[in-house]
């Protein structure tokens, strides 16, 4: 949910002293609110935290799985993660077994298909209310199967929904 509060803009002419603006770009202080548009932004006041299951989670700070979990926590989302090695992301374990979760809600990949099909059952069993593929992650056996137990596939990318507030 987005608020504008619309301010008159200010424009002034400014004199140049030795090549240097004569008075600071920035207006700071209460005095120059008035002269701003700002927009203010109430995503982060969400109350439903989603719980998350990352299917590929790697410590490797490279790795988007690793970001998708970092912003994740930063939008304190409870995670659950498993991954090819163990190891630990903030404050999140990496696990390598598959073990039973409650209440998942959303179940974000960053596996590829070859890689996803030993997971099937495992995912299915938890009946999430989504799956996300992200990018490189599109499995159209997978798709098909989540929606024919009524789960909602989606094709798009966890950092970006977190991002943009639609997560």
């Amino acid at each position: 949910m987005y608020f504008i509060v619309q301010k008159p803009a200010f424009t002034k002419k400014r004199r140049r002293l030795h090549g240097k603006p004569a008075f600071p770009l920035k207006f700071t202080g209460s005095r120059y609110n008035h002269l701003r548009k700002e927009v203010v932004s109430f995503r982060h006041m969400e109350t439903g935290s989603k719980k998350t299951l990352v299917l590929g989670a790697s410590e490797n700070p490279a790795r988007y799985s690793y970001l998708a979990i970092n912003k994740l926590r930063s939008h304190q989302h409870p995670v659950v993660a498993i991954g090819r090695k163990k190891g630990k992301v903030l404050d999140v374990e990496i696990d390598t077994e598959k073990k039973s979760v409650e209440t998942i809600d959303t179940v974000t990949l960053y596996l590829n298909p070859t890689h996803q099909k030993e997971y099937y059952d495992y995912i299915l069993s938890l009946r999430p209310k989504r799956i996300i593929f992200n990018p490189g992650a599109e499995n159209e056996e997978l798709y098909n199967l989540a929606k024919t137990n009524g789960i909602q596939p989606m094709e798009a990318c966890t950092l970006v929904l977190l991002s943009t507030g639609q997560y």
